[in-house]
């Protein structure tokens, strides 16, 4: 096992990964920026060094920052939680290039699967389903329309280097398409640095689906069943839950099946979630692949049994998934996570501050994972995501009942936050029935638009 691992990020999922190495007997090193010197990850960790001021290009995401803090505190390891760095092949080169391991897949997959083309033909060869589009990068707006014309409108245009719902254009017209082509295109380069863009069939009313999956260095990859994370606004999620209500046992084991074919033989390495659009016929449909850990990684946990960040670390140590794993997986009750975001809940806009009352919810089945505290500050330039409370239930039914409470004891003051606004999805009947897609948040905020 590791002697020393630094954590290349902030917030919870800094103090997560803490939590796991200090449970593990590794020390830890927290890198922070001159906004988090107050940190909860800074407090906890052994050791703590500053990278640079707040602006996340000067600090989490200089490389050469971190890459300098891991050789003065002589790390063998770096973990890069969620987002920042996680994803960054060029970063996890540069570890490979110093020495250190980073917890997380081979720069070569992560750039393969961080290429959404590429992973998507990865995947298509290896008979994992994916949506009918072009078979690789579109150049010009004409070639779009012979693509669009062969797959059927309504067709999106993506960004091959996207994500968080940038570079996409949903097209229904031959008319509008050249300009949404151009818009993509121009979002994509703005935003990624390379706007070259794909196409795929629209599913205009998808849930969206995603399996869990733990590799380790031998060959060996097993999936921890799925999440529904369709409740989602603007293509961020909001609530996610374990294990999905359409999805059968028969699908779940045979679409399993073929992930790990999949990922085996790509050489897939440490966690990751292969990301599904389920269409009105309930068929899956690969759209990407996350190489890294998920925010909503706590309820796979719940119902499982498995910590998954202690199974990233021993996987990078070298050990072998029939040692991490208990030897036959299985669906233990239901677990929903709310993401609480500090911003307004219905004019989302984000709500930096000083914390003055800060009082968590406890009890059986019910976990919170944050770095804030009473008195804390949520600093101006970064993600709003401040807690995630999830709760765990024999069904769905019992997980929903404890979500109710746990959100009515979670109690924020000195700052706007999401609570309310998940106090009202978790009241509204089609939601209680698990009657909802990804357009359930629309529909939502007009209907509570309309009552006010």
């Amino acid at each position: 096992m590791f002697r020393k691992v630094l954590v290349a990020n902030r917030g919870e999922i800094a103090l997560r990964v803490l939590n796991a190495c200090r449970e593990l007997g590794i020390r830890t090193v927290a890198v922070y920026s001159e906004a988090d010197r107050n940190a909860l990850h800074v407090r906890f960790a052994d050791e703590a060094i500053c990278i640079g001021p707040p602006r996340l290009a000067d600090s989490y995401l200089n490389v050469p920052a971190v890459i300098s803090a891991a050789e003065i505190a002589d790390v063998d390891a770096i973990h890069p939680g969620y987002g920042l760095l996680s994803e960054n092949a060029n970063f996890a080169e540069v570890c490979r290039a110093s020495n250190i391991k980073f917890i997380g897949p081979p720069p070569e997959v992560t750039r393969l699967m961080g290429e959404k083309e590429k992973a998507r033909q990865a995947m298509k060869k290896a008979k994992v389903p994916i949506l009918p589009g072009s078979d690789g990068i579109i150049e010009t707006a004409e070639e779009a329309l012979v693509w669009a014309h062969k797959v059927g409108y309504p067709v999106i245009l993506k960004a091959k280097a996207g994500g968080g719902g940038r570079g996409m254009r949903i097209v229904r017209t031959p008319e509008e398409l050249p300009n949404l082509f151009h818009a993509a295109y121009n979002e994509a380069a703005n935003a990624f640095g390379n706007g070259e863009l794909y196409m795929e069939k629209f599913v205009e009313n998808p849930r969206h689906i995603e399996f869990q999956v733990l590799a380790d260095e031998h060959g060996n990859v097993a999936t921890l069943f799925e999440r529904e994370c369709s409740i989602q606004r603007r293509h961020q999620k909001l609530i996610e839950e374990s294990p999905s209500l359409q999805v059968t046992p028969k699908m779940r084991e045979e679409l399993s099946r073929t992930i790990c074919r999949c990922l085996t033989d790509i050489g897939y390495q440490n966690a990751g979630t292969i990301e599904f659009l389920m269409d009105e016929d309930r068929q899956l449909h690969f759209i990407e692949m996350n190489t890294r850990i998920q925010v909503e990684h706590p309820i796979t946990e719940a119902i499982t049994g498995v910590d998954l960040v202690k199974a990233q670390l021993r996987i990078a140590a070298g050990e072998r998934l029939d040692a991490i794993l208990p030897a036959k997986l299985e669906i233990r009750g239901h677990a929903i996570e709310c993401r609480i975001n500090a911003e307004h809940p219905v004019k989302f806009t984000p709500s930096a501050g000083q914390i003055t009352v800060f009082n968590v919810p406890g009890g059986n089945g019910v976990r919170v994972d944050t770095a804030q505290y009473a008195e804390g500050i949520v600093p101006p330039y970064y993600d709003s995501l401040i807690a995630k409370l999830i709760v765990h239930g024999c069904d769905r039914a019992e997980a929903i009942a404890k979500m109710e409470r746990a959100l009515s004891q979670f109690v924020v003051q000195g700052i706007e936050t999401s609570i309310t606004l998940h106090q009202g999805i978790f009241q509204d009947p089609d939601f209680r029935a698990g009657n909802f897609n990804t357009k359930f948040m629309e529909r939502f905020l007009a209907k509570k638009a309309e009552e006010s």
